[in-house]
């Protein structure tokens, strides 16, 4: 059974990354905890190879009515990255950041966004701010190219400040107009595609003679600012410092309340918000200093199973751990659908408020999908990850119902599970018997019923949980 050490970097690979097989826990629990955080941090692996994906899938690069392979390299990036975090991140600020296929219409500028996200989603927050002020897909997703000095648009300006860095009840109405005059001539120029059946690329453009260089009052300061002095002004302010901490809470340790309900629901742990929000002020904004405290506290340690799991996670996590599709395989654009059909369709969120998480993940479509795809995965027993755990059941000899279940448990996990769960379990184990592994032909019925099992955990309300 696994040590407690190793329980706990079950649960940071959970969070920090999209789970692991016992083979890569035993080795990061050797390792030791804070070096694995430290290494998750700050990744030396090399990165996926976005080509090794083209050669086999050219139809990927600028795709236009293909929804499954829009979506398609990044999935496969989840599924093969060696900087788990790194790729985690990116799905954070993209439930943050959301922008979606639905308006932009090009797939490529939403992998350019994605790109980007993994480029900084790390670093500074302010920069992160910035560059994303310029992303041609957020430009034209937010109708920043339709805010002139003569005419102000002010969607951007308002979701910078709702849903990007502070939240509802934290500033006005007059904020959002200055900060969207701030913005105006930032746009998107168009450079000539690279051949005549591709869309054309979007770049972003200042246009001075289209920014609104008079004086503007925003959050009690009053100035000639420019987009870059606002998200300055956006950064210093406190609401700012537990937005993004209750954001970082939300997603790697605990299910909160929706964005939405902020601004009336407290957080559940008042004091890790501000642990979060004073390491994020103390470091100038830097996202790594604030993911290392935060991976290495007691409110992250001990909150374990406190989260349901997205779609996204649910999908990568057992493909990871089952393996086999390590190579960009036909099909890989199915594959990458199946998120979408548990309710969370990859670049393309159902609005700028992106996906309500926790519990609204889950509903009796939803979790019918989910536990079909894990009980599909997981009972392939030709698939590596499960002959792996076969192996490691079979060498620990004839096992009792108990046992049996006991260690399908610890090996898909550890995974914990209420009294009366596991004692379901057991009695189901119990109407096969003590399992046998036998010699020659009888190794195969063993199998069978572990790769029953493994299914029929799947099943369990626990399982949807990280």
């Amino acid at each position: 059974m696994a040590s407690e050490d190793l329980a706990l970097m079950a649960h940071l690979m959970r969070r920090a990354g999209f789970g692991a097989s016992r083979e890569e826990l035993e080795a990061r629990t050797a390792r030791g905890y804070d070096a694995t955080v430290e290494e998750l941090v700050n990744p030396d692996a090399d990165p996926v190879d976005r080509y090794d994906f083209l050669r086999y899938h050219p139809g990927f690069w600028k795709p236009i009515t293909s929804p499954g392979m829009g979506s398609a390299a990044w999935f496969h990036t989840m599924l093969n990255t060696k900087r788990p975090l790194e790729e985690k991140m990116v799905l954070f600020w993209h439930q943050v950041f959301a922008t979606g296929q639905s308006k932009i219409d090009h797939w490529h500028e939403l992998i350019a966004q994605a790109d980007m996200l993994r480029e900084r989603g790390m670093g500074n927050y302010r920069e992160l701010l910035v560059a994303l002020a310029k992303n041609p897909a957020m430009i034209y997703w937010l109708d920043n190219c339709d805010n002139h000095s003569y005419a102000v648009n002010e969607n951007w300006g308002r979701e910078l400040l709702e849903l990007f860095s502070m939240g509802v009840g934290n500033y006005s109405e007059t904020d959002v107009r200055e900060a969207s005059r701030a913005f105006t001539g930032w746009t998107i120029a168009q450079a000539p595609p690279r051949g005549y059946y591709n869309r054309w690329d979007w770049e972003f453009e200042y246009i001075e003679e289209d920014h609104d260089d008079g004086e503007k009052t925003f959050l009690g300061h009053t100035g000639n600012f420019d987009g870059e002095d606002i998200i300055d002004l956006i950064v210093q302010q406190p609401a700012c410092h537990r937005f993004i901490a209750r954001h970082l809470y939300n997603f790697f340790v605990a299910d909160e309340a929706q964005v939405p309900a902020w601004q009336t629901t407290p957080p559940r742990d008042p004091e890790a918000i501000d642990t979060l929000a004073k390491t994020f002020v103390d470091s100038h904004y830097d996202l790594r200093a604030v993911l290392r405290v935060l991976f290495r506290s007691d409110f992250f340690k001990n909150a374990r199973f406190a989260k349901i799991k997205s779609p996204a996670e649910v999908v990568v996590s057992i493909m990871r751990l089952a393996g086999g599709d390590e190579f960009p395989a036909p099909g890989i654009g199915n594959r990458a659908k199946q998120p979408t059909y548990m309710g969370q369709e990859l670049l393309n969120p159902p609005s700028v408020e992106g996906w309500h998480t926790g519990a609204e993940w889950i509903n009796s479509g939803t979790l019918m999908k989910r536990v079909n795809f894990a009980a599909g995965m997981l009972g392939d027993l030709s698939r590596p990850g499960m002959q792996s755990i076969v192996s490691r059941l079979k060498a620990q000899g004839d096992l009792s119902p108990e046992q049996f279940v006991d260690g399908c448990l610890d090996l898909l996990g550890p995974m914990e599970v209420l009294p009366e769960t596991r004692q379901n379990l057991v009695e189901h184990a119990r109407a096969g018997g003590p399992l046998h592994w036998g010699t020659g032909n009888g190794t195969s019925p063993a199998a069978a019923r572990v790769g029953e099992m493994l299914q029929l955990i799947a099943s369990v309300r626990e399982f949807q949980y990280c």
